[in-house]
């Protein structure tokens, strides 16, 4: 039996079943019929180049592992013909792959055009699952064209401490000594109803159109500040609003940031995993309008930029922790200090639709969310595919909390034509 080491980030999102379904979900439509057979073969080269995708994790209470298992490409891949496609496409992507299964991803074509994928965050975030589809449909145009596969799929370590090799060694050594990991915490949270075991996994989401986007990006780019910004800017007005919070409030949301692009300076000769990691952003009270609350996170956000070790707190004690303690023991200790965000914000960024053009056909709509949030937590996530930026949320509720959610992203897309109207005022 082979084994595969349980790395830091494997365990700590096998820790967050408490919070969520450590699911990632994408959806590509395409406007011509994907080739069933080049895909099936695409992916058989994918997921044996990355065998922690056909691997059970032994949650074993001393030290857990992977173990690799034997598969057949129908475990991970079927297609679909349906009427209803949103609704068959939703209930694909929202069910749960089992840490303990022999595959942790699955992959549905509905109809022939349209493409969804689940995938267990414990193997890759977001941001090396976008480069495991850019891989797949390098593998698959390959052979659509010529008949075989180029195999350049990446490998290597999929160990944290890949996260120090590019930094220079004095800072390397001062990261290492950052046990500390100063969360903000805080208690505001969408006004969702108790958990209950009749709740089900569902999405709602958003579409800004390219106009409105490029609108998004203008208004934002006038007030010197990121399209995150700009979305966390809306995502806390909205906040206050949906809650009914008092407008003296501090209200915070933690924003994913992608630890590659702060502290990495390549991929190669690294394997697919987590690099991901979540940073603070809190308005002192509710600005007036918009650009009042843009304001207060630009500020923040200029104070993490400026910490060269943003998104490494931590690490040491956690790796501490799991080093010199059973697993089991390790688990509950960090959990004592732990504070998990009850709200989140994940830009994921643009999905390359060159990239992920199959047989030259660009897809025409598409998205990526992270994972299944159970009550009280909640995460947004945001790509961008075409020049369209989807937001969305993936919640366990009912139709109360849909309702709610529902009114909550209408909010955030209130604030950012509000954004845009009053940049459009004021440099008229």
């Amino acid at each position: 039996m082979k084994r595969l080491r349980a790395e830091l980030w494997d365990k700590m999102h096998f820790m967050f079943r408490e919070y969520n379904d450590r699911m990632v979900h994408v959806s590509l439509t395409y406007d011509e019929p994907i080739d069933i057979e080049a895909m099936k073969s695409a992916l058989i080269v994918m997921v044996e180049k990355i065998p922690v995708l056909h691997s059970s994790f032994v949650g074993n209470k001393l030290r857990p592992y992977w173990k690799v298992s034997e598969y057949k490409i129908d475990d991970i891949f079927n297609c679909y013909d349906v009427d209803d496609i949103d609704k068959a496409t939703e209930k694909f992507l929202m069910q749960y792959i089992p840490p303990e299964s022999h595959v942790q991803i699955k992959v549905g074509v509905f109809n022939e055009r349209t493409l969804c994928i689940v995938e267990n965050h414990m193997c890759m975030d977001g941001g090396d699952l976008k480069e495991f589809l850019n891989e797949l449909f390098l593998e698959y145009n390959s052979i659509v064209g010529t008949g075989h596969a180029p195999i350049t799929v990446r490998e290597g370590s999929r160990a944290f401490d890949e996260i120090y090799e590019d930094l220079e060694p004095s800072d390397a050594m001062r990261a290492k000594a950052l046990f500390s990991n100063p969360s903000p915490k805080d208690t505001h949270s969408l006004p969702l109803t108790p958990a209950s075991d009749s709740d089900k996994s569902f999405i709602v989401k958003h579409k800004f159109d390219a106009n409105t986007t490029a609108a998004l990006k203008a208004a934002g780019k006038a007030h010197y500040a990121t399209v995150n910004d700009v979305l966390t800017a809306a995502f806390l007005q909205a906040a206050y609003e949906i809650g009914d919070y008092d407008s003296s409030d501090s209200i915070s949301v933690s924003c994913a940031m992608d630890l590659r692009k702060r502290h990495m300076k390549g991929l190669a000769g690294r394997g697919y995993t987590n690099h991901t990691a979540f940073m603070g952003c809190m308005t002192p009270k509710k600005g007036s309008d918009i650009l009042e609350t843009l304001e207060y996170v630009k500020h923040e956000q200029t104070l993490n930029k400026q910490d060269k070790f943003i998104g490494l707190y931590g690490l040491p004690l956690l790796r501490f922790a799991y080093s010199v303690m059973p697993y089991a023991l390790a688990e509950k200790i960090i959990k004592l200090g732990y504070n998990n965000p009850l709200l989140a914000m994940s830009n994921i960024g643009v999905l390359d639709s060159a990239a992920l053009s199959l047989s030259g056909h660009a897809p025409v709509d598409g998205f990526m969310t992270g994972a299944v949030k159970y009550k009280p937590f909640s995460l947004l996530s945001a790509t961008t595919l075409n020049g369209e930026m989807t937001i969305a949320i993936c919640e366990r509720g009912n139709d109360v909390d849909r309702a709610v959610i529902e009114t909550f992203i209408s909010l955030i897309a209130l604030h950012v034509d509000e954004l845009i109207a009053l940049t459009a005022a004021k440099a008229a």
